[in-house]
């Protein structure tokens, strides 16, 4: 198996999965201002030129969260819209493609086609709490049923042998049930875990508990004390930026740090310090949406609401002089084309 998780420096910084955020419009420009400060080095045959790359993260990206029984069920229009969510570039690497199932068969050829488009790794989503997700037995539901988890996990390693399978979790459903929970998970060598530090009931209504992350990192020392590589356990929850998920890692001992809301409006949230801080004013911030457009029109538009193009565009202009009216043109915008004929003519 080739585990790009062992390869990672510590601490490592990854972006989250967003349904409806993170999509393949959106982490593309997040790693071609991220990863390259928006000039992506190519050589003259098209191909990456890595080493030429001037900022770091995000170290990992996963895809929004996937159906498997859909990739595995549905008919041509459903599967072809969902394999559009597993678009990706090569810029993205590593890419994870993230999956949720409650029938092992279908998650074991999932996990096949999924190895079969190229992908880094697979990560299983057991942490959703949307009601949709959670009636299927997916999602946060898996937390009720630990043996029904290891078997999906289990199909998952059948399908990829060849891939890393990581889990994206919380602490627990109704309560704190990390200690028996994550155990459960160990038990099945899942390459990562990724814990949002609170429970399905609380939401995101109360602080992230991060003293469970530290409580996490000790059960994990504690199950797999021998020689194998351990796995990695990566803290989630009210993350702000790199400088404070840098502190989160320092304090709580996690091997990595997931960063997901603070990255609206801000595709340099990866990037290095001098970076972010001398290239993102008005008009940088202007030429990156049009970037966002330009993929979007390139990417997605046909096959994906143009809606979702509009969540990004108050974090992208807020604070900037005549940001309401600016957004306020954006809004009554009906396609990419016509946001960009707007930018075209703004005044900063």
């Amino acid at each position: 198996m080739n585990n790009f998780w062992d390869k990672l420096a510590r601490p490592f910084f990854v972006l989250a999965p967003l349904e409806g955020v993170t999509d393949a419009a959106f982490r593309r420009v997040i790693a071609e201002y991220s990863k390259y400060g928006g000039k992506v080095p190519f050589d003259e045959s098209g191909k990456l030129v890595p080493h030429l790359r001037v900022s770091g993260g995000p170290h990992v990206m996963y895809t929004e969260f996937t159906s498997a029984d859909g990739l595995v069920m549905a008919g041509k229009e459903g599967r072809d819209s969902l394999m559009s969510k597993l678009d990706y570039s090569e810029i993205e690497r590593p890419i994870v493609a993230q999956l949720f199932s409650a029938v092992p068969e279908r998650m074991e050829e999932a996990a096949r086609i999924v190895a079969g488009l190229g992908f880094d790794g697979i990560d299983i989503n057991m942490g959703c709490p949307d009601r949709k997700v959670e009636k299927q037995g997916c999602g946060a539901a898996m937390m009720r049923d630990h043996k029904k988890a290891r078997e999906i996990i289990m199909a998952a390693h059948i399908g990829a042998p060849s891939l890393p399978v990581s889990v994206k979790t919380r602490i627990g459903y109704n309560e704190d049930e990390l200690n028996t929970w994550l155990t459960a998970l160990l038990e099945e060598s899942v390459a990562a875990v990724a814990i949002h530090a609170r429970t399905r009931k609380e939401m995101s209504k109360v602080p992230a508990h991060w003293d469970a992350i530290a409580r996490a990192v000790s059960i994990r020392d504690s199950c797999q004390s021998g020689g194998s590589a351990k796995t990695l356990i990566i803290g989630n929850g009210d993350v702000r930026d790199l400088r404070d998920a840098r502190e989160k890692a320092r304090k709580y001992g996690c091997d990595g740090v997931m960063l997901g809301r603070a990255i609206y409006g801000n595709p340099l949230l990866f990037s290095a310090d001098w970076l972010r801080e001398s290239s993102y004013g008005p008009r940088e911030r202007i030429e990156i949406l049009g970037r966002h457009l330009e993929l979007f029109r390139e990417l997605m538009e046909g096959g994906t609401s143009y809606a979702v193009m509009k969540k990004h565009f108050k974090s992208y202009i807020s604070g900037m002089v005549g940001a309401k009216e600016l957004r306020a043109k954006l809004m009554r915008t009906d396609t990419a084309y016509e946001a960009l004929r707007v930018l075209s003519t703004a005044h900063l």
